[in-house]
């Protein structure tokens, strides 16, 4: 019996906040070799107890086997710009010595039947405690700026109609979906031009600065 939660979640909290400054690491790279940076921004939270309880009823979860069978209860999400993006940092992660992929999930090639896309990502992550190493679980969602949209629109949704939308609703979420999509894929038609839009705007706002801050 888990009796005091805020001890059971500490590592959880610990790997969030490291895997944060990891990736956003990653990100600052880029910007400091002057590369178009694949990761847009970094997103990262541990589940609230209440709803990890909920998911235990739900997913029927032992409380014995919460470690193992719930993979979510720390859980980061990377932004892209575009959906090459997502491919690119996904092969970056599998460079990492750092952690260990334990699952890959698709939802970009195999899109859900609602319309959702994004690709996910379970590894194991160790974080050193004063009572030694402790290997935690962590979802990592990857998904471009249109995904995240469409898909905090629909989790919103989801807690008002409990997964049982009416079916109108429920086309229009695919069809929104599919725009969001749509759009993503005419971004990636003219994303060179973007790109180099991008390059040439980051170097003006350099240019505009105060030489004692160009450092």
């Amino acid at each position: 019996m888990i009796e005091n939660w805020q001890n059971f979640l500490l590592p959880y909290q610990q790997a969030v906040n490291e895997l944060k400054v990891k990736l956003r690491g990653m990100r600052k790279q880029y910007q400091d070799s002057e590369q178009h940076s694949t990761i847009e921004f970094v997103t990262g939270r541990v589940k609230p107890i209440d709803s990890i309880k909920e998911k235990m009823v739900r997913r029927h979860v032992q409380e014995d086997r919460l470690e193992q069978d719930m993979q979510d209860i720390a859980g980061l999400r990377i932004m892209c710009q575009f959906v090459e993006d997502i491919y690119e940092v996904v092969d970056l992660l599998r460079q990492r010595t750092d952690m260990t992929i334990l699952e890959e999930r698709d939802y970009i090639s195999n899109v859900k039947p609602s319309g959702y896309r994004s690709y996910h990502i379970v590894i194991e992550y160790p974080v050193q405690l004063i009572t030694g190493e402790k290997r935690i679980l962590v979802e990592i969602q990857i998904r471009t700026l249109a995904m995240n949209f469409w898909a905090t629109i629909e989790h919103s949704l989801n807690y008002k109609y409990q997964g049982d939308f009416p079916e109108e609703l429920s086309a229009r979420l695919k069809r929104a979906a599919e725009a969001a999509f749509q759009l993503d894929e005419e971004m990636s038609e003219i994303r060179e031009e973007i790109q180099e839009a991008q390059t040439l705007f980051s170097y003006k706002k350099f240019l505009d600065k105060p030489d004692d801050e160009k450092e």
